[in-house]
């Protein structure tokens, strides 16, 4: 009987139904990556290209300026679409590869084994990717000095007012729903007390915190560079495209070992680094 239990147990990591449970139980990590990270509500999607090619493109529109009725007519043609690309190269590369022991297989299962490392390395992906897009942030930004340090609300909304102001040739002025604000623990909690909305449940899975501020979203998180009190950016501002290569389980020679991951293919580039502004910690 035991020698039936352990058979039943040690299903080889190298059948075909493990590599398609490998890429479930993966998709899934993506997925709740997507809904975990503050960086994943706030990166920019609109991007072209294909990520396997190496590099894609976002592209900023600038503004048209009215002309004098028929000057179109009178020219023979309108005025050309402006556009500014900007071409995030897919060129940071990690790997998630682990190797785990027969015995460790026996101990917890094939699928039992896989869902808990796919888990770790999920909030070890999540941890990566946060911390490389508001690297990137930082270095592409604008320092923010406020005019008074006081009141943490007077000094926010200053915040917030700066980008909500920022008039270029592709914007003018930004609506204060596509604005969030990103705060340390610390930070956040000095103004907790005047955030009118409690986090909702969702907000709050990874034990980040989101509510909202004078009609902002403000969220805390503890990814931010060190030296960086908060940050206030645009929806889009910074792109990061991700795509995840599984690994097919694979015996290691000489061993009773077996090997299995994947590897992460990411870029992070600042789209708007003209709509990103933080304050250095004093």
């Amino acid at each position: 009987m035991a020698d039936e239990r352990v058979d039943a147990l040690s299903i080889k990591l190298q059948d075909g139904e493990t590599a398609d449970k490998l890429k479930e139980e993966y998709g899934k990590v993506i997925e709740n990556i997507m809904a975990h990270t503050v960086s994943a509500k706030l990166k920019n999607t609109d991007l072209s290209g294909d990520i396997t090619a190496g590099s894609v493109n976002a592209k900023r529109f600038v503004n048209i300026t009215g002309k004098e009725y028929g000057t179109a007519r009178k020219g023979g043609e309108g005025q050309k679409v402006k556009v500014e690309p900007v071409i995030v190269p897919v060129n940071d590369k990690t790997e998630y590869m682990e190797e785990v022991e027969e015995l460790d297989i026996q101990a917890y299962g094939v699928d039992g084994l896989i869902e808990r490392r796919t888990a770790n390395q999920q909030a070890s992906i999540e941890a990566e990717l946060e911390e490389k897009f508001f690297a990137v942030a930082k270095e592409s930004g604008t320092a923010f000095t406020p005019t008074s340090t006081t009141d943490v609300a007077d000094e926010i909304e200053e915040a917030i007012q700066t980008i909500e102001t920022t008039q270029n040739d592709f914007v003018r002025g930004v609506p204060r729903n596509m604005i969030e604000v990103v705060m340390t623990p610390n930070y956040y909690g000095k103004l907790r007390n005047k955030i009118a909305q409690l986090p909702s449940p969702q907000a709050n899975v990874q034990g980040y915190e989101s509510g909202i501020f004078n009609n902002v979203v403000i969220n805390s998180d503890v990814f931010l560079p060190d030296g960086v009190d908060y940050m206030v950016m645009v929806k889009g501002a910074v792109a990061q495209p991700t795509r995840l290569s599984v690994y097919a389980p694979k015996k290691i020679e000489l061993s009773d070992a077996t090997a299995f991951g994947a590897f992460l293919y990411k870029g992070t580039k600042a789209v708007m680094p003209d709509l990103i502004i933080y304050k250095a910690t004093a």
